[in-house]
């Protein structure tokens, strides 16, 4: 069963979360092959992905989907993995073309250094008007080299965005996907609220902080850690409450979307087909719209008085 570990270093600026994907991983591979499956490489970036999410997801604990999207030039057109607040989660690639087994990143989706991370805060109830939070980062470095590892990518985005040291070890394959993040905590608890005089003495430590250098070091050289650090543990969270596969398509979603596209898109393609079928890339759910379903949905559309809401 999938888990997340939480952890802190007793008397340490330092805390750490170990997510192991087993069958919420399988979940996600499982539906794809309906579809041919992905290559080795696209498998194992995509686990990394959703390791990562899921990590970031629980670190942060924000009440909305943390969304995590890679793109570029690549054969992979764009990778996401998509984590809720509960720690369900999904995860789906587009890929064109061949892909070679054990390729970096750069060749992946970064092929000419123009490929982009980002990373994207979704709130679950959002105030009128109020749009998604996104980070983007290039893949590259700070010197334009390319970065070969999803990890080195998040590091460097969760130190611009928290100027906090973070060391983040991913791995996956067809059956498992997991990860190690090691961050050193503020100095001082919400210190980009606190005044500038806590944000700098933050910005100091970066990289000097010897007692998180140390744990760091341990976490890239030994996987099975920590024999002599004085550990506290928390209860894992697995189950109903640990990571999951769960998918947010729905029909009523997908008729939403049918509605943006207008009258004559949808009608072009019921004229030419007979039918529209729309297909979750997440689950492989397939959704079917015969001639009436299509009236029916423009027709309650119109049927709305006005200021009333719609189907989200």
């Amino acid at each position: 069963m999938s888990e997340l570990h939480k952890f802190v270093f007793e008397g340490l600026p330092v805390r750490g979360m170990l997510v192991r994907l087993t069958d919420a991983w399988q979940d996600i591979l499982q539906r794809r092959q309906q579809a041919g499956g992905y290559p080795a490489a696209v498998t194992e970036l995509l686990g990394e992905m959703a390791a990562a999410a899921t990590l970031m997801q629980a670190n942060i604990k924000f009440n909305g989907a943390l969304i995590l999207q890679v793109q570029g030039d690549g054969p992979v057109r764009l990778a996401v993995a998509e984590v809720q607040p509960d720690l369900a989660l999904r995860a789906t690639a587009t890929v064109q073309g061949d892909v070679a087994d054990g390729v970096p990143l750069s060749h992946l989706v970064n092929v000419n250094n123009q490929g982009r991370c980002a990373i994207t805060l979704d709130p679950k109830d959002r105030l009128p008007g109020q749009q998604p939070y996104q980070g983007v980062v290039p893949l590259f470095g700070d010197r334009r080299e390319k970065l070969e590892k999803l990890s080195e990518v998040i590091e460097h985005y969760m130190l611009q965005s928290e100027q906090l040291d973070t060391r983040l070890v991913l791995a996956a394959n067809d059956r498992v996907a997991a990860g190690l993040l090691i961050q050193r905590l503020p100095l001082q608890g919400e210190a980009n609220l606190s005044g500038s005089g806590a944000v700098r003495r933050d910005e100091d430590q970066i990289g000097a902080n010897e007692d998180y250098n140390r744990i760091a070091i341990l976490a890239t050289i030994l996987r099975r850690l920590f024999w002599e650090e004085d550990v506290r543990h928390f209860e894992p969270l697995s189950g109903e409450q640990g990571p999951r596969f769960a998918c947010t398509c729905s029909r009523e979603r997908v008729a939403s979307m049918l509605r943006g596209l207008g009258t004559d898109e949808v009608e072009s393609v019921l004229a030419e087909q007979g039918q529209v079928e729309v297909g979750c890339d997440f689950c492989g759910a397939q959704y079917r719209f015969d001639p009436v379903d299509a009236a029916q949905l423009f027709l309650q559309k119109a049927d709305q008085p006005p200021g009333s809401p719609g189907v989200h």
